[in-house]
């Protein structure tokens, strides 16, 4: 056996049964081992479509991703997505070859210093450079991955490690005294949550992405309570988003009733998020009648890090919702809930009737029709937002997005990943023109794999958000941003690659189109002609907060539009 063989080995021991990837020359032994191996690979068509698959297979699974690539240009299209990995606490290993070890820092043919490189858009990395080491090696990259906060490990193997014989022994044990994640919150910080929430008259319980593998705990609590739950953008789905003690997401684009809950809130129970600034806005004006901030995180960097905290709770928030449900109590929130009611009804997320195709109602045609029964990828954008508010997610893990990084053309391998971590469900990959034109090549990936992914390309013809930000700060100075005179007809290029298009421009044959696109076996993409001047409302502008709430867009306010 070789170092090659060894890899594939200690993946398949791993639990390992797909791969994504692209071949080239330093990781060509281990693509030879391969064409032997059961575990199934999936030839992506660019190496960050490969990363972004292998996230959106984890986030959809709960399982780690695993992507592989050669040396040089190969490894180094994986950077960008580490990071979102990195940021969104996603479990992906990565799998990288380098020139042989002689030829290391010799600027030889596809050399990077590609763990120099990824340090700091990994949770670990390193470089074996002992074929006897692969098992321990790959071994711990799973564990420091999924245990912890999960995040991204890449492991690099030089072409002469690969190719060395393999001699050592699969039988390893973990060992990492550095490396100690508390997953057991402590019983006194517990108890003096629940102290804390007793006395509380205006509590809120907000959620984020570590959350979604805690959401049956995280939900008996809400309903043991009767707390208002807040899911972040990360935290869609963890609780039911059609019962009605959710509040919808907070933030730049989060619910009136979301932001005005945490602002005027004097309690805050917050379980695996991380007080982003999308979230918070200005932190000095962030939930100011909040004198209680319980905090229950399983990284301890993360409470205290932007937001004052009270009460920390450092441990898994499957573990510490758990133990919250045990003690807590229904409280008393009649006066409160009756407010919250009052800010609901009064602005829902909505959008005025207009004679063309907006956004929000292909969305909210896509839910009714599935009954929200799908999961759902989005690129980043405003189809983005759009998604988030208006397609309600009620089980966890069907909502696969870039959060923290914000990666545009996420959508189409996220979706790709996705299907095959959930081969029995429909995926809807809501996609804008900007931001699928990224990855598009994926197509061939997902005609070649027959996926149930239906593509809905909202085409504005603009990046619309950044168009949205020069619209409203920047005196509608419109530059470089319009897309419209060189987008491709997306219909026709979808059917280039022998997918079935669909180009919908007629409002009034919204709803048959949904459905001739739901009836469609296998992948359809289906090009959504949307008004070029939509806007994402509510919105607070970047260094503000919720008072500073842009309710409804003020051009149509003015123009009586």
């Amino acid at each position: 056996m070789n170092g090659a063989k060894a890899i594939l080995k200690a993946l398949e021991m791993q639990g390992v049964e797909i791969i994504f990837g692209h071949p080239g020359g330093t990781i060509m032994p281990t693509y030879d081992a391969l064409y032997d191996s059961p575990i199934r690979h999936v030839l992506v068509r660019h190496e960050q479509g490969g990363i972004h698959a292998a996230t959106g297979y984890a986030r959809a699974s709960g399982r780690v991703g695993v992507v592989m690539a050669t040396s040089g240009p190969g490894a180094l299209n994986l950077v960008t997505g580490l990071q979102d990995a990195l940021m969104d606490s996603t479990p992906v290993v990565a799998i990288t070859g380098n020139v042989p070890q002689h030829l290391i820092g010799t600027d030889a043919f596809q050399e990077a210093d590609v763990v120099g490189i990824t340090q700091p858009v990994t949770k670990h990395n390193m470089q074996v450079r002992n074929v006897n080491d692969i098992p321990r090696a790959i071994a711990e990259a799973f564990y420091i991955a999924s245990t912890g906060r999960p995040g991204p490990v890449l492991l690099d193997f030089p072409k002469d490690v690969q190719l060395a014989e393999f001699t050592g022994s699969f039988d390893v044990e973990i060992d990492l005294p550095g490396y100690k994640p508390t997953y057991k919150g402590h019983p006194r910080q517990i108890e003096r949550a629940l102290e804390a929430l007793n006395r509380a008259e205006r509590p809120v319980l907000m959620i984020g992405g570590g959350a979604q593998h805690a959401s049956a705990e995280v939900t008996e609590l809400a309903l043991k309570t009767g707390l208002p739950v807040i899911p972040t953008l990360m935290g869609l789905g963890a609780f039911p988003g059609t019962h009605p003690q959710c509040l919808g997401m907070p933030g730049m684009h989060g619910s009136v009733a979301a932001n005005r809950a945490i602002q005027y809130a004097d309690t805050i129970l917050a379980i695996g998020l991380r007080f982003d600034d999308r979230v918070t806005g200005k932190i000095s004006r962030f939930a100011p009648n909040a004198h209680t901030v319980i905090h229950v995180d399983i990284d301890p960097a993360e409470i205290g890090k932007l937001v004052k905290t009270s009460i920390p709770v450092v441990g898994d928030a499957k573990w510490v919702a758990a133990e919250l449900v045990k003690g807590a109590k229904r409280l008393n929130l009649g006066k409160w809930w009756a407010q919250l009611e009052e800010w609901k009804t009064k602005y829902p997320f909505t959008w005025k009737p207009k004679p063309y195709l907006q956004s929000q109602e292909v969305i909210q045609a896509f839910w009714e029709a599935t009954g929200g029964r799908a999961v759902v990828t989005a690129g980043v954008g405003q189809h983005q937002m759009f998604t988030a508010q208006f397609f309600k997610f009620d089980r966890p893990r069907t909502w696969i997005n870039s959060g923290g990084l914000g990666t545009m053309g996420v959508g189409l391998p996220f979706a790709i990943g996705a299907a095959l971590a959930r081969p029995d469900e429909l995926v809807i990959d809501f996609d804008g023109d900007g931001s699928f034109q990224m990855t598009l090549q994926e197509l061939a990936t997902l005609k070649k794999l027959n996926l149930n992914v239906k593509i809905v390309i909202l085409n504005n013809g603009f990046l619309g958000m950044v168009r949205q930000w020069q619209d409203l700060f920047h005196a509608r100075r419109y530059s470089e941003v319009y897309l419209a005179d060189s987008n491709p007809d997306f219909a026709k290029l979808a059917e280039a690659y022998g997918i079935p298009g669909f180009t919908l421009t007629d409002k009034g044959r919204l709803q048959e189109t949904v459905k001739e696109v739901l009836a469609q076996p296998g992948p359809v993409l289906l090009e959504a002609r949307v008004h070029h001047e939509e806007g994402v409302f509510p919105m607070i502008p970047s260094g503000g907060a919720a008072e500073d709430m842009i309710i409804e867009n003020p051009r149509e306010a003015v123009a009586g539009d």
